[in-house]
């Protein structure tokens, strides 16, 4: 065993639902007693070294220690795709983003990349995430390979499309069944990875391929789906076009049984209140990725309408739309979102921030038992902030006047330079720069 000993903050229930301070939960000088990979103890320091007085320890108070970041929507071909800035979707994805994913046809150059991709989220705090895989199976394999082998937790899957994108990312029904079968056989529940049925958008998923991603949701227990909606306003007017029989584009997912519990899609930055509605019914949940949707300028999220017709939220990096892996700055855009929407917006605290990148990630992909906070039971996994003595956060943070305070300057500040140790299920993590 080890017993873990630092500043320890989480959020130990849903800050939309009740009190925001009555959510956050803050130890000055905590003890974490980890066995095998989990918290088996927490309670003040001292009292646990008393308990333990054998255990080795490690000290960790010379910064913060949160719950590991939980990524809800990234996408691993397009690590090196950050950046292409000026463009709206569609545009962005036919100059920056297809032309990259293509690359990955190559398992060398995919291979690359998988360990680019894996050392962006450990950089940044990230131990959990729904990763949008490639449209290659043997690039996917070589995903899963590589988060095996460093112990992440990731959700993903390949890719599927036949209509509408570059030709080399193109397949058809049969072979989108056959290669799904064989990846979920290989991968789905093996160590910490399951695998997510994964049609690109309906813009690029005819109705028989849709149909095979339902008869793949079917091919084992336990399996997500995620995809896109409601992205973009062109977006939206093409889905509309090419599924003249659908009532709207989640109809286009609903229609194949595509949204139930285990569904997460991606932005749903223009949303109509009856997909709300469908949404709230079948308990999917919606990645919030507002960098993305600043960058790409979709438009502005609406957090109050998802919330009051009871939808989860939950936030992506949308890598490589999205402007970098760290969910800490996430959370400052997606608190700038709510500020700009004025009376139509959620008001954030810093509570609420630490609660979409964490506790609410960890529900979204059924992990809130495992994963998602620091309490008694749940995995190790966690993240260690702190900053150069001389930094600006650093100064910040020793003129905090209490954890919520502490944690707004978290977030208005903090970047993955500053992060300086990341643990999943125990095992510290390291890039390959060593971090």
């Amino acid at each position: 065993m080890t017993l873990y000993r630092a500043l320890v903050v989480d959020v130990a229930a849903n800050p939309f639902t009740t009190e925001p301070s009555a959510a956050l939960r803050a130890d000055d000088d905590a003890g974490l007693l980890v066995r095998d990979g989990r918290v088996v103890e927490r309670g003040p320091y001292a009292d646990l070294r008393r308990s333990h007085p054998d255990e080795d320890t490690v000290d960790l108070r010379d910064g913060v220690l949160l719950p590991g970041f939980v990524d809800t929507h990234v996408h691993y071909p397009q690590v090196r795709a950050i950046g292409g800035l000026g463009m709206p979707l569609l545009d962005w994805l036919r100059d920056c983003a297809l032309p990259e994913e293509a690359r990955l046809a190559d398992n060398a150059y995919a291979a690359v990349v998988a360990e680019e991709f894996l050392d962006g989220l450990v950089a940044a705090g990230t131990t959990t995430a729904l990763v949008f895989g490639s449209h290659f199976a043997d690039a996917v394999d070589t995903l899963f390979t590589a988060a095996e082998r460093r112990g992440l937790r990731i959700t993903a899957g390949q890719v599927v499309s036949d209509r509408i994108l570059r030709d080399e990312l193109l397949t058809t029904p049969e072979v989108a069944l056959s290669e799904g079968r064989k990846l979920i056989e290989r991968w789905h529940g093996q160590d910490r990875l399951r695998y997510a049925v994964t049609p690109r958008f309906s813009l690029s998923a005819s109705e028989p391929l849709l149909d095979v991603c339902a008869e793949l949701l079917d091919a084992a227990d336990g399996l997500f789906l995620t995809s896109h909606v409601n992205e973009n306003g062109a977006e939206v007017e093409e889905v509309r076009a090419l599924f003249p029989e659908r009532r709207h584009y989640l109809d286009t997912y609903a229609h194949h049984g595509l949204v139930g519990p285990r569904t997460v899609l991606a932005h749903n930055v223009h949303p109509t209140d009856h997909e709300l509605d469908v949404l709230a019914d079948a308990r999917a949940w919606v990645a919030h990725c507002p960098t993305s949707n600043a960058a790409l300028g979709s438009g502005l999220f609406p957090l109050r309408r998802h919330l009051e017709r009871g939808v989860g939220v939950a936030l992506g990096s949308d890598v490589g739309a999205g402007t970098g892996f760290s969910l800490v700055k996430e959370g400052l855009q997606a608190y700038f979102v709510q500020q700009l929407l004025g009376a139509e917006g959620v008001p954030l605290s810093p509570v609420h921030l630490l609660h979409l990148t964490t506790r609410a990630g960890a529900e979204a992909l059924g992990l809130s038992d495992r994963v998602g906070d620091l309490g008694v039971g749940k995995e190790f996994d966690a993240v260690w902030l702190r900053p150069a003595p001389s930094s600006t956060l650093a100064v910040n943070l020793a003129h905090a006047k209490d954890a919520s305070d502490l944690l707004a300057r978290v977030f208005a500040l903090g970047t993955p330079a500053d992060v300086a140790g990341v643990w999943s299920a125990g095992r510290r993590l390291i890039t390959a720069s060593g971090t």
